[in-house]
């Protein structure tokens, strides 16, 4: 049983207060591992998904971007960061994975997803707005943590962020 402190909240223990600080519970989403160039968070409703992300910033690795890759970790993707926000569309030729493309805004908040997406299409797969950054994670990724249109996705290339979701610079 827990004891009430002065203000009717629960007395946390040293050693678990301890705990959640090392196991990053209490840490802000802004932390320098979510904020390196090599990971992407997404504030999902259960908690933040951490991805580790290949970034895809000019033209020659956007026109390659994941096509002919056999296996990708659960915990990784790519991230594809354009100069300016644009109307952004994608396909899946040559693409053996399945896909959940995340379309994202200069703001970090997710437009759309096209969740699941079937390898080898040829169909378009546009964004629904302007779009700063696209990530691909494996399919299902947006269903299994309950992320979609409107969540925020922190990393240094969203600096329009609110202040409390902007890495620092």
């Amino acid at each position: 049983m827990s004891r009430a402190g002065r203000d009717g909240f629960p007395i946390l223990r040293p050693a678990l207060l301890a705990g959640l600080v090392v196991f990053g519970l209490g840490a802000p989403a802004t932390g320098s591992e979510v904020c390196a160039p090599d990971r992407v968070s997404v504030l999902a409703p259960a908690g933040p998904v951490r991805y580790r992300v290949e970034i895809a910033d000019d033209p020659d690795e956007q026109a390659q971007g994941l096509m002919f890759r056999t296996s990708m970790d659960q915990d990784a993707g790519m991230l594809f960061i354009f100069p300016e926000p644009r109307q952004a569309t994608f396909w899946m030729k040559n693409t053996i994975l399945p896909l959940d493309i995340v379309f994202i805004d200069a703001t970090g908040l997710i437009l759309n997803i096209a969740e699941r997406t079937t390898p080898f299409s040829e169909a378009t797969l546009p964004s629904q707005g302007q779009a700063l950054a696209v990530l691909e994670v494996n399919a299902g990724e947006a269903a299994r943590h309950g992320f979609g249109p409107g969540s925020q996705v922190v990393h240094p290339a969203f600096a329009a962020a609110p202040p409390e979701h902007r890495c620092p610079r």
